[in-house]
């Protein structure tokens, strides 16, 4: 009983957070998973995928509401993932166990970096843009942001056989790409990362399933918590400057990253 309301604890705490940010709060789960339930690395990054589908969906749900996915750039980027997020699934057979919590460590540093240090002025997309979006959210805000759609299908390819390796969804490399590359605004990068990763993480736990690497019992408690901090994480992105977003993303990426890299040691 005690393990179930660990499981539904942790559910709600890390899909409130990672909703928040766009992660789906895979990064919370697949750590406390790791070091708290004894799981092969592959049946982690399972149970991981199978709750964030649950995440995803409530965080979409609530983020619709307030008009602020970009439907169409997040379809183009999720086809591009699902065949990388098959392959990542088939891959994560292969992982011992300190090399998957090492490997996912040293990841998330990389984005936590790369999101502390970014440049403060307004950032341009790489590339020549080939796509424009221009929309208008539930508040009234307008956002205008240009991006080369090749540049991001690409990247999409390779966050999708990363992010189903780590069990994480994509949204902790997509997040930053479409912000620093792609020119997303903040929120909507959040929202459309969640949005996407609706589609993607469920070929991922399909993929997942397939092997055998879901332990459904787990992933019950974990998603009846997920489903609450998901609607709670969302309602709470859309009250933060896009900048404390971004700030609370990467601190969040440093904590976990250090305890994984330094307690498979």
């Amino acid at each position: 009983m005690m393990e179930a309301v660990l499981l539904l604890l942790t559910g709600i705490f890390a899909a409130a957070c990672g909703s928040l940010v766009g992660l789906g709060g895979a990064f919370i789960i697949v750590p406390i998973l790791a070091l708290f339930f004894p799981m092969p690395a592959s049946d982690i990054a399972g149970t991981s995928m199978a709750v964030l589908l649950f995440t995803a969906i409530s965080s979409t749900w609530t983020y619709s509401k307030q008009k602020r996915i970009d439907y169409k750039s997040g379809i183009y980027f999720a086809l591009a993932m699902m065949p990388g997020a098959v392959f990542g699934a088939w891959l994560t057979q292969f992982f011992d166990t300190d090399t998957f919590y090492t490997a996912f460590g040293i990841f998330l540093f990389c984005m936590a970096l790369f999101l502390l240090f970014r440049p403060k002025n307004k950032q341009q997309s790489a590339g020549r843009p080939t796509t424009r979006r221009t929309f208008t959210d539930l508040t009234g805000h307008t956002y205008e942001y240009s991006y080369n759609r090749w540049i991001g299908l690409s990247i999409a390819l390779a966050v999708g056989v990363i992010s189903t390796s780590f069990g994480v969804g994509g949204g902790s490399v997509m997040v930053p790409t479409m912000v620093m590359l792609l020119a997303f605004p903040p929120h909507i990068a959040t929202a459309t990362s969640m949005f996407l990763m609706v589609l993607s993480a469920a070929v991922g736990t399909a993929a997942h399933a397939w092997f055998g690497h879901v332990q459904w019992e787990s992933v019950l408690w974990l998603a009846i918590g997920a489903v609450v901090g998901g609607q709670i994480g969302s309602a709470l992105a859309a009250k933060l400057p896009g900048a404390i977003i971004l700030r609370v993303l990467a601190v969040s990426l440093v904590f976990v990253s250090l305890r994984l890299i330094f307690g498979s040691s």
